[in-house]
């Protein structure tokens, strides 16, 4: 089996409630790396205690992580999504290692909701390396230096 298909495995719970997980993506990576709340403009000024009611703070995270099953999805095949991420991400100068900090989020939250077992995260870790990549090459292309 291969990484995609290894994490596509678990994904049943995601997919079924995307808002639900998102926010408690968003939470916990604001949370820990209160850095990046800052990054999230319509986050900004919200303080911490009332974020996770915040159904703007779950439609962002629900986004997240469909974006996130649109790459896994397509299996390597994704540059057509990567390219325009990049793009936007770049515009609002998001630093490469803050995918990387998403991602140990994701793999905890979906170990704890989705029973994303050891193999499941390291896989996800390989998928998002892999994507991170990408994007730091998209990146490179549009003189986004991070």
């Amino acid at each position: 089996m291969d990484d995609f298909d290894m994490v596509l495995k678990f994904w049943g719970p995601v997919e079924a409630d995307y808002d639900t997980l998102g926010n408690l993506v968003l939470i916990r990576l604001f949370k820990e790396h209160p850095d990046t709340q800052k990054l999230f403009p319509k986050f900004a000024e919200i303080p911490q205690a009332d974020l996770a009611s915040s159904a703007a703070v779950s439609a962002q995270g629900g986004l997240v992580l469909k974006k996130l099953a649109e790459l896994l999805k397509a299996k390597g095949n994704h540059a057509a999504i990567v390219k325009p991420l990049a793009t936007s991400h770049a515009k609002r100068k998001i630093p490469i290692d803050k995918f990387k900090l998403i991602t140990e989020i994701v793999v905890k939250v979906m170990e704890e909701k989705a029973g994303l077992d050891a193999a499941g995260q390291k896989a996800l870790r390989n998928v998002m390396a892999v994507v991170i990549s990408d994007i730091a090459t998209n990146y490179k292309e549009l003189g986004f230096t991070c």
